[in-house]
């Protein structure tokens, strides 16, 4: 087969590793790719949103199958464009159609499908400009802290967590009036604060059945005890410790089952991966939100434990016959740490030279915002390169991607050296 990899960052670095390693796939392209994906596929230069371009070279290189990394495509219709062109409706594509996209594309809409079929959330209301002065009201009848979030997609930043009614309210104004996040923050949601611990689990459907991945755990804020701003993450952790069998039996019972149900009730067509932000509060767990792709870095965690030739999955998923797959995990705990740009999540420097690469040992460099210049791998983005590694346990993994990230520098490196702090 022939496949084509949307998207540009660490978890598409993990999909192409993962998908090369298959005999079934023949030709690999990545759009836009990175220096890591360079390696392994070859890298074209089209935008993920770009869809006449995309076509094109779908066409133009065979394509079997469209796997979609990110949820920008998916949210603004990816599937649906391949669905209603002549030329492109026999590719198979990966990835939700516009209308289930909206479980990441809209806020409002997540917690009114939590809501309708009875999945465990946090309690919230919703608010536009013009219902502003209704938004100040709920806040008082909250105690703190107060979550608010863009409804819209906000590349991860668009949630707010205050401890201060006053500073809760100023935050609403500046994303309704102020339009902080742009059309994003159009609408706002607030909830209730959940106060426990978060992990995410990840799910493959059809349409029709589902399969649970293993669980994991992102570490989102910037600073070690996680402190300071949301980023896209900062590490991650694969098994979840506390994730006992009974918990996650509970995760499949009250939340993946009713899900993958809701979704067929609702008639919202799914052929993809649904990855459900949840928190422990007691024993019980509840969804945060859901995306409707795989998380980042948590796919470079998932993936490597994932012992099945990932094609082999991705067809049964296209072609509706996921029930027959068994799912085999690797038993080594894997984990991931970031390298970001310094100053990230606010405003940082490209094109700093990564050295040390090719001293890895014993641990995965998947590239994230990272290109190549000349024959130099430079850095791109705000999160540039996720460390992989095994161990019999989370800390021998975490300790082997520490001594590997000793051997890497690039100006201004910063990383997080508490990654798993709180297991």
């Amino acid at each position: 087969m022939n496949i084509l990899i949307l998207g540009s960052g660490g978890r598409e670095h993990t999909f192409a590793w993962k998908i090369a390693q298959s005999p079934k796939c023949k030709n690999l392209f990545v759009a836009p790719g990175n220096s890591g994906t360079a390696q392994i596929a070859t890298n074209v230069n089209i935008g993920v949103n770009d869809f006449k371009a995309i076509k094109t070279l779908v066409l133009e290189k065979t394509i079997d199958m469209v796997v979609v990394g990110p949820e920008d495509p998916l949210v603004n219709g990816v599937h649906d464009y391949f669905l209603s062109d002549e030329a492109l409706k026999h590719i198979n594509v990966i990835g939700p159609q516009k209308a289930a996209a909206q479980l990441e594309g809209s806020k409002e809409f997540a917690k009114e499908f939590l809501y309708r079929h009875h999945i465990p959330t946090a309690a919230y209301d919703s608010f536009t400009k013009d219902t502003v002065e209704q938004g100040f009201a709920f806040l008082e009848t909250l105690k703190p802290p107060y979550v608010l979030k863009a409804d819209g997609l906000a590349a991860g930043k668009g949630v707010v967590i205050l401890n201060d009614l006053e500073a809760a309210k100023a935050e609403l104004k500046g994303m309704l009036i102020d339009e902080k996040f742009g059309k994003a923050s159009s609408k706002v949601v607030i909830e209730e604060f959940l106060d426990g611990i978060e992990l995410s689990c990840f799910v493959l459907t059809d349409g029709q059945s589902y399969k649970i991945l293993p669980t994991a755990k992102d570490y989102k804020r910037i600073g070690e005890g996680d402190t300071g701003l949301n980023t896209g993450g900062m590490g991650a952790v694969s098994p979840v410790p506390f994730a006992t069998p009974s918990f996650l039996n509970k995760i499949e019972e009250r939340i993946v089952k009713p899900t993958i149900e809701g979704l067929k009730k609702d008639r919202l067509p799914y052929v993809g991966f649904i990855f459900i932000g949840l928190i422990k509060v007691g024993d019980d767990p509840k969804v945060i939100e859901y995306n409707v792709r795989m998380g980042d870095p948590e796919t470079e965690v998932v993936f490597p434990r994932l012992k099945n030739d990932l094609v082999d999955i991705l067809m049964a998923m296209a072609n509706g016959t996921l029930r027959d797959i068994d799912i085999e995990i690797d038993e080594r705990a894997a984990t991931t740490i970031m390298l970001v740009s310094g100053g990230y999540p606010e405003a940082y420097e490209k094109g700093k030279e990564i050295k040390g690469l090719e001293l890895i040992s014993d641990a995965i460099p998947f590239h994230a915002g990272a290109q190549l210049d000349n024959g130099k791998i430079v850095t791109s983005g705000g999160r540039v390169l996720a460390i992989t590694s095994y161990g019999k346990t989370y800390q021998e993994a975490i300790k082997k991607s520490y001594q590997n990230i000793e051997k890497l520098h690039f100006d201004k490196m910063y990383y997080r050296r508490d990654i798993g702090f709180d297991l």
